[in-house]
Formats: structure tokens, C-alpha cells, sequence
């Protein structure tokens, strides 16, 4: 009883710290802004190329089905691709009311309409995380060989100085420290909170490894790269709707969708304020090294923030909407044919 009565308070506190975020990031990104700046500009705004943009927002969660689907075959679950397309859906509807909470929905979503174990099904979700953590490494690998004047351009300016001793110092002890992990892990691991942590890295380890084990190794590749690209035009499409970011270049992209996505790892409500406030200070680094004004560029970043996040959230209430039918119809199916195959 103590535990389920601990739920709906810890619930509610996630609720409110995440909301918390949002509000604090949204005031921080808006202090002294001029509204009327950005009025003109969600007007002159040609939202035929924010549409072309969602069309790729939406291919994302195609590809991202197929992909899961590939994941679980190895353990010998074969779901159709409508059921695991809206999963996913639910699991991104469910983290715009609570951050990270996603994952956990997504997988419960799956076992009941395709009776997979949520365990099995949230171990790929973890190495879909690690996947697209390395597929983020290398767009902003992509962003510092092609934009990385604009990065130097706005720390110089910033006022903010970077010490290449205390980097190379930073970069000694990580690894000092996982040497030393690996040799006293079986030690370390005696203590229980440590044990967790352990655990916790073994297994994204065993994750990136498990990928090569895949039997269609080149079609997860193609789909990943699939999820990325329409990541990447989803983002870069919507400069096309603003005059001013209208003649932004195809590495322009690449930052962009760096800064967006690092807005949007911060667990605030929908990104709302985070994904903002990236845009802003992003935006301004690109100005900045335009020999442009750094206050317009934050205008023009906010301004961009204010179609991008609105869009993506749209796609996820109405994608996430549909499922929730979508999923009791698959469901009622499952219970009134039990034996059928559900695929």
C-alpha cells in the first residue's frame, strides 16, 4: 500500500519539476524579447514548407516502426508494422505529459497487442537510445567539420574562454577512470548502489554489441539512416518558411538539428523553453558569424522555435491520438481471436 500510494505523488512531482523547466527556460529564452518582431515574422512565414516538413517528421516514425521490427526479430517476435508504428506513437504522446515516461508506455503499448515481454521489447528501445546517440555523435561530427567557425565565432565573442589544458585534463581523467573501472568492476560491484550503475553500463555495452548480432544488418542501417534524414529535413525545411533563414546552406542544417536535439534532451514538458532557448543562443551563433547581429539572430531562432516545437508537438498529439483507438482495436481483436495470428 505505502508503495502505491508513493506512485501518484512521485508522478505529480515529475510533473511539476518538469513543468518547472519549461517555465524557467521559456522565461530565460523571452526575457527582453520584442513580441511585435516576432508577430511580423510568424506572418510573413510561408508554412507550405513547414507542411513538407512534417511530412518527414512523420516518415521518422515509419522508419522507426520498421526498424523496431527488425530489432525483435532475433528473439523471435514478429509484429506488424501498424502495431509497432503505434506504440511508438503512444510512448511519444505519453512523454508530453511526463519526460522519459515514453519508454515504459511504448513497450507495455506493444505486449497488448503483439504479447511481446516489455523487458525484451524495452532492451531494444535502450539500444535504439545508443543507436541514436552514436548517429547524433556523427551530424555533430558533421556540424564541427562544416560549421565549426560559427561555433569559435560565438564562444569568441561570448566572452567565454576555453582552456585546452583543462580539456586534455577532463579527457586524462575519464579515461584513467574507466580503466579503473573495468579492473576493480567485480570489487565495486559489492556495493549495491554501485551494482545498479554496473549493471546499468554492462548493458548499454551488451546493446551496442547486440546490434552486429542482427540478421539484417544493411536494412537497420538503411532505416536508421532513414530516421536521421528525415530528422535532419524536418528541421532544415522550416528555415525555407522564414525570408530570413530562407537562404540558410545545407550545412546550415547540420547545427540546427545538433542544437534541436540537445534542446529537446533536457526533460522539460515537450521541450517547451529548452528546445527555445537552444534555438536562440543557435541561431545567434550562426549570425554571429554571418558578421551579423547576435540580438537578431536570437529573434530569428526564436521565431524559428516558435514553428519547429509547435510542429513537432502537433505530430505528436495527433499521431499519439490516433493510436490510442488504434491500439483498443488491435487489442479487441487479439482477446475475441485469441488463437490467430495477430500479424
Amino acid at each position: 500500500m505505502e508503495n502505491t500510494s508513493k506512485k501518484p505523488l512521485k508522478t505529480i512531482l515529475t510533473i511539476v519539476i518538469s513543468l518547472a523547466f519549461a517555465g524557467f527556460f521559456l522565461w530565460f529564452a523571452l526575457k527582453g524579447l520584442d513580441f511585435k518582431v516576432i508577430r511580423k515574422s510568424l506572418a510573413k512565414a510561408n508554412y507550405w514548407w513547414v507542411l513538407l516538413a512534417a511530412c518527414f517528421g512523420i516518415a521518422a516514425y515509419w522508419f522507426r516502426a520498421i526498424r523496431w521490427n527488425l530489432m525483435l526479430e532475433p528473439m523471435g517476435h514478429h509484429i506488424s508494422n501498424s502495431n509497432s508504428l503505434w506504440s511508438i506513437s503512444f510512448g511519444y504522446l505519453m512523454n508530453l505529459t511526463i519526460p522519459r515516461s515514453g519508454e515504459v508506455a511504448r513497450a507495455t503499448a506493444l505486449y497488448g497487442v503483439e504479447k511481446v515481454p516489455v523487458d525484451q521489447s524495452f532492451g531494444t528501445i535502450i539500444l535504439e537510445r545508443v543507436v541514436d546517440l552514436m548517429c547524433m555523435v556523427i551530424f555533430l561530427g558533421l556540424t564541427l567539420i562544416f560549421k565549426g567557425e560559427v561555433i569559435y565565432s560565438f564562444y569568441k565573442n561570448s566572452g567565454i574562454e576555453l582552456n585546452p589544458n583543462k580539456i586534455l585534463m577532463g579527457a586524462a581523467v575519464l579515461i584513467v577512470g574507466a580503466v579503473l573501472f573495468f579492473v576493480f568492476k567485480k570489487r565495486l560491484a559489492r556495493v549495491p548502489v554501485l551494482d545498479k550503475i554496473i549493471r546499468f553500463i554492462e548493458g548499454v555495452l551488451e546493446g551496442l554489441t547486440s546490434v552486429f548480432k542482427l540478421k539484417q544488418k544493411g536494412k537497420f542501417i538503411l532505416y536508421t539512416a532513414g530516421i536521421w534524414i528525415s530528422y535532419y529535413f524536418a528541421a532544415y525545411l522550416v528555415c525555407f518558411a522564414l525570408p530570413e533563414t530562407s537562404g540558410f546552406t545545407f550545412d546550415d542544417g547540420f547545427l540546427i538539428l545538433v542544437v534541436g536535439t540537445f534542446g529537446m534532451i533536457i526533460p522539460a514538458s515537450g521541450g517547451i523553453g529548452a528546445f527555445n532557448l537552444a534555438m536562440k543562443y543557435g541561431f545567434m551563433a550562426l549570425f554571429i558569424s554571418m558578421g551579423k547581429s547576435g540580438e537578431l539572430g536570437g529573434e530569428v531562432g526564436l521565431t524559428y522555435s516558435f514553428i519547429s516545437l509547435p510542429l513537432q508537438i502537433v505530430i505528436m498529439l495527433v499521431m499519439g491520438l490516433i493510436s490510442i483507438p488504434m491500439l483498443a482495436k488491435a487489442r479487441n481483436r487479439i482477446t475475441e481471436h485469441p488463437l490467430s495470428d495477430p500479424n
